[in-house]
């Protein structure tokens, strides 16, 4: 096991050696940690969980033109490649496929409790003060405005509409960030979760009082 997780983190440093700061190997870390900190809890296959962790942002579709399918086909050629179970294999592709945000209204297509455990773990390097940072960073990569009091957060966006927004960053607090406490699946996520929740509260409490120069 341990041979084939440092040959994925090998794989997933190089792939990921130039992208984007919030989609980077350090983003893939963080998730690959938090993971194994739910874990503890929840007794899932170790495997799935790590690999799937280390797996889930190899080809993200936000820089593939919207194509969900080149992460999943890249993740299972590299695992076919390594000799790796099938079963493992098909367990981590299905997670990969199901674990984005994709704007909160989609159903899932498959369900695991270690698929609970990684997207809980995903959800929450996107929270908190590195959520925030990751946010902005996106925002600055995309070119869009830090905020507009004109343009209102739009929280009935469709999949490809959320896809294709090109809204100021503040909004994405609204459309995604807060709303990422009540979709947590295990309890350690949740628990985690709360805090980081609260976090982005005062922080968004200081940022209106910053903005309007009353505090």
């Amino acid at each position: 096991m341990e041979t084939l997780i440092n040959k994925t983190i090998n794989y997933v440093q190089h792939e990921l050696e130039n992208a984007e700061g919030g989609h980077d190997w350090f983003h893939i870390e963080r998730v690959w940690k938090n993971s194994k900190l739910i874990n503890q809890t929840e007794n899932g296959d170790v495997m799935v969980i790590e690999l799937s962790a280390l797996l889930h942002d190899i080809a993200d579709s936000k820089f593939h033109n919207g194509n969900e399918e080149i992460g999943p086909q890249k993740a299972k050629a590299f695992l076919i490649g390594q000799g790796c179970d099938i079963k493992i294999t098909n367990h981590v592709i299905s997670i990969i496929k199901n674990i984005s945000f994709k704007g909160g209204k989609e159903k899932r297509t498959f369900n695991s409790k270690e698929l609970d455990i990684v997207q809980d773990a995903d959800r929450l390097d996107a929270i908190g003060a590195i959520g925030i940072a990751r946010t902005f960073n996106y925002g600055g990569f995309k070119n869009r405005k830090i905020y507009d009091p004109e343009i209102a957060p739009d929280l009935n966006m469709t999949k490809e509409e959320y896809k294709k927004s090109t809204a100021p960053t503040l909004n994405h607090f609204y459309e995604k960030l807060l709303l990422l406490k009540e979709m947590m699946n295990t309890p350690t996520g949740k628990e985690i979760a709360n805090q980081r929740h609260q976090f982005m509260e005062d922080y968004l409490t200081q940022f209106y009082a910053e903005w309007e120069g009353t505090k």
